[in-house]
C-alpha cells in the first residue's frame, strides 16, 4: 500500500514537472571549444535524467562485480556449514544408536566442514568413548577446556573418564573445578560431595554441603541429616587424632541436629561418660531412646552404672525404657533385665507382649531361655526355638542401596560405597536366608548366639 502511494506521488510530481516545462518553454545555450549548442530546456532535462539513470546502473553493476568474490565465498561457506551441521546431527544420532564407526566417520566429516567447533569436539569424544578409545576421548575433552563456552562440558567429560578409571582423587579435583565454575550446577556439587565422602574428607564434605544447601540443591531435611552424619564422622576422626574437646563439640552438634541418629548419640554418651559427665551422657541416651530405641543405647546406658547388682540394674533399665515403653526394644530390655535377676513373671509378660507385634527370632529365643531357666521345660523351649527358626531375622545394620550387612553402623558401605545408607532394620526370613547363603564379601555369617544373644551377621 505504501509503495503504491509513493509511486503515484512520484508520478504526479513528474507529470507536474512536465506540464510546467511545457507551459514555460525556453532554451539552453552551451559554448564549448568554439561551438555553440542551443537546446530546449525539456531536452536538456530529459538528457540529464537519462544520464543519471545510466550512471546509477553502471555503479550498480560495478558494485556487483566487486562484491561477487566475497558473496561467492559466503555462499560456499554457508553450504559447507549446512553440510557440516547435517553431518553433526547424523553423528549425534549415531552416538545415541551406539554406532561407533559411523559416529567417528561423521565426526571427521563435520570437523572438516565446520573447522573444529565445540560440538565437533564433543561428537569426537563421544564416538571415541563408544569405541573404547579413552586416549582420543580425553584429548577431545581437554581441547574443550581451552574454549570458555565448552570448558564446563570438558570438565564433566574428563570427570567421567577419571571415575571410569577409578582415579577418584583426580575426579575430585575436576569436580571441584566444575563446582567453582558453576556453583549452581547440581551435578557438579553433588559429585564433588560424593567424591569427598568416598575419599573420607569429612571437613571438606561439610563445606561442600553448606554450599549446596545455600544454593538449595538439597532440601533442608536432607542437608540436616547429612550434616549430622558428617559431624559424627568428623567427631570420630578428631577423637582418633586426640582432639577430645573438638570431638565432643562435633558429636554434640550432630546429636542436636539428629537426636534419633543412634551412632552419634551412643558415641557422644560414651565420650561424655569418659570425661566424667555421666548425667549429661544419661540425658543424651534418654533423649535418643525416646525417638529411636536401640540395643547400643541400652548397653551405653547400663555401662554408666558399671557394677550394678541385677536388681538395681532393673531400676536403671526401667528409667530408660519409660521414655518409650511400648517399643519392642524397651520390652526386650526389660525382659533381659528381669531374666538376669531371676524375676520370671515380668520377663514372661514383656516377652509375650513383644511376641504379639512383629516379633523377630530373638523374642522366641528369649522365651526358650525363660522356659529352660524357670521350668526346666526342654520341650517347651524347643517349641519356641522352632518358632525362632521361622521368624524374621533379628534387626541389623542393613545397607539400603545394596543389601549388605555390617556389624556396626558405617558412614560408607564397604560394598557399594553408598553414603549413610545403613539403617537398623528387621529382615524378612527369606532375605535373611539368602544373605546367609551368599554373604557379602564371602565371609561366613554366624548364627544366633545361644541364650538370646544378639550377634549381628557380618558382611
Amino acid at each position: 500500500m505504501l509503495r503504491a502511494l509513493r509511486f503515484f506521488v512520484v508520478l504526479a510530481l513528474l507529470v507536474a514537472a512536465a506540464v510546467w516545462l511545457v507551459e514555460n518553454p525556453g532554451s539552453v545555450t552551451v559554448f564549448w571549444r568554439g561551438y555553440r549548442i542551443d537546446a530546449p530546456v525539456g531536452i536538456v532535462v530529459g538528457a540529464g535524467a537519462v544520464l543519471i539513470v545510466v550512471v546509477a546502473a553502471l555503479a550498480r553493476v560495478w558494485r556487483a562485480l566487486v562484491r561477487a568474490p566475497a558473496e561467492f565465498r559466503q555462499w560456499r561457506g554457508e553450504a559447507r556449514r549446512r553440510k557440516g551441521f547435517a553431518a553433526l546431527g547424523a553423528g549425534m544420532v549415531a552416538v545415541a544408536a551406539g554406532d561407533a564407526a559411523r559416529a567417528r566417520k561423521l565426526a571427521g566429516r563435520a570437523e572438516v566442514l565446520l573447522g573444529d567447533p565445540p560440538l565437533t569436539l564433543l561428537l569426537t569424544a563421544q564416538a571415541a568413548q563408544l569405541e573404547g578409545d579413552d586416549a582420543t576421548a580425553e584429548r577431545s575433552f581437554r581441547a574443550m577446556l581451552a574454549r570458555p563456552e565448552t570448558a564446563f562440558l570438558g570438565l564433566r567429560g574428563l570427570l567421567a573418564q577419571a571415575m571410569r578409571r577409578g582415579a577418584f582423587e583426580e575426579a575430585r579435583e575436576l569436580a571441584e573445578r566444575a563446582s567453582r565454575m558453576h556453583p549452581e550446577a547440581a551435578w557438579a556439587g553433588r559429585t564433588l560431595f560424593d567424591l569427598e565422602v568416598r575419599t573420607r574428607r569429612w571437613a571438606a564434605a561439610l563445606a561442600t554441603l553448606e554450599r549446596l544447601a545455600r544454593h538449595r540443591l538439597w532440601s533442608a531435611p536432607e542437608a540436616r541429616r547429612r550434616r549430622a552424619v558428617l559431624l559424627h564422622l568428623r567427631g570420630l576422626e578428631l577423637g582418633l587424632a586426640g582432639e577430645a574437646r573438638a570431638a565432643l563439640r562435633a558429636l554434640g552438634e550432630a546429636h542436636e541436629l539428629a537426636p534419633d541418629f543412634t551412632p552419634a548419640a551412643g558415641e557422644l554418651a560414651r565420650r561424655l561418660a569418659a570425661a566424667g559427665r555421666g548425667r549429661k551422657a544419661a540425658a543424651v541416651i534418654e533423649r535418643a531412646w525416646a525417638m529411636a530405641p536401640h540395643p547400643d543405647l541400652l548397653a551405653a546406658y547400663v555401662a554408666l552404672g558399671r557394677d550394678e547388682e541385677p536388681l538395681r540394674r532393673i531400676k536403671t533399665v526401667e528409667r530408660l525404657t519409660a521414655r518409650n515403653p511400648e517399643h519392642a526394644e524397651s520390652r526386650l530390655a526389660l525382659a533381659r533385665a528381669h531374666l538376669a535377676a531371676g524375676l520370671w513373671g515380668v520377663a514372661r509378660e514383656q516377652l509375650l507382649a513383644a511376641a504379639e507385634g512383629a516379633p523377630t527370632a530373638r523374642v522366641f529365643r528369649l522365651l526358650a531361655e525363660l522356659e529352660e531357666r524357670e521350668n526346666g521345660d526342654a520341650a517347651a523351649a524347643r517349641r519356641w526355638l522352632l518358632r525362632a527358626a521361622e521368624a524374621d531375622a533379628d534387626p541389623a545394620w542393613l545397607c539400603e542401596s545394596c543389601g549388605a550387612l555390617a556389624p556396626a553402623w558405617e558412614g560408607l558401605c564397604g560394598h557399594c560405597q553408598s553414603f549413610d545408607s545403613f539403617r537398623w532394620r528387621s529382615r524378612p526370613r527369606t532375605i535373611a536366608l539368602a544373605a546367609s547363603a551368599t554373604p557379602v564379601g564371602g565371609a561366613a555369617l554366624p548364627g544366633p548366639a545361644a541364650g538370646g544373644g544378639e550377634t549381628v551377621a557380618t558382611p
